[in-house]
């Protein structure tokens, strides 16, 4: 059975996610950040296996400690999608300008496509392409626990910032339309920050969707 932990990191307070397969404690960490000790923390705790990394996008607060993580404990990197090189190439400058510990530099295992998925143990999560707060970024659809991990793609009330080197406003909600929403109404998510909701609340209420 799959089963997620959220745990905030940074100071921007990024929901990185912790998940697991309770059959073979095989884990992964979700958009790790920064703030290794509190990542590491929980995985000791359950006597998890951490297996793999998995990245929305390379904004700093999300892949953070991407590379040290990988380097440490000899990990592949899954994600993003391969619009989002630039962002990576430009980690020790987003460390500087928003003043995070210094990130080592990283190269993805694998980039995810539309239609990729992702396993750990006998969890499969599918990935969706869905640009617009980056170029490259991916959401990691859950279809057993109906959930999904969407970074900055959409959030409890509000959307991603689109104005950042890359952004496209008509991008990100041609995605949330045409990619997110029809998962169904009934689909949980975990954003990049802020609370959890669902598809069907932000379709009834968002006002950037209605």
């Amino acid at each position: 059975m799959f089963h997620r932990l959220t745990i905030p990191v940074t100071a921007f307070e990024q929901n990185c996610s912790l998940v697991w397969c309770d059959e073979t404690n095989d884990a992964a960490l979700i958009d790790p950040g920064g703030d290794i000790p509190k990542l590491m923390a929980p995985i000791r705790a359950r006597g998890l296996n951490l297996k793999a990394l998995w990245l929305t996008h390379a904004h700093i607060d999300h892949a953070g400690a991407t590379g040290t993580l990988a380097r440490e404990h000899q990990l592949p990197i899954e994600g993003p999608h391969p619009g989002d090189q630039f962002w990576i190439d430009a980690l020790p400058q987003q460390s500087d300008m928003f003043g995070f510990p210094q990130a080592e530099h990283f190269a993805p295992t694998r980039w995810l496509a539309d239609g990729d998925t992702v396993q750990i143990g006998h969890c499969t999560l599918q990935s969706l392409h869905c640009p617009g707060h980056t170029p490259g970024h991916v959401v990691l659809f859950e279809p057993t626990t109906r959930h999904v991990f969407v970074g900055d793609v959409l959030f409890a009330g509000g959307i991603g910032r689109t104005d950042f080197p890359g952004g496209n406003h008509a991008h990100l909600i041609h995605a949330i339309k045409h990619k997110l929403l029809p998962l169904g109404d009934d689909v949980t998510f975990t954003p990049g920050h802020g609370p959890e909701s669902t598809l069907g609340e932000e379709r009834r209420y968002n006002p950037y969707l209605v």
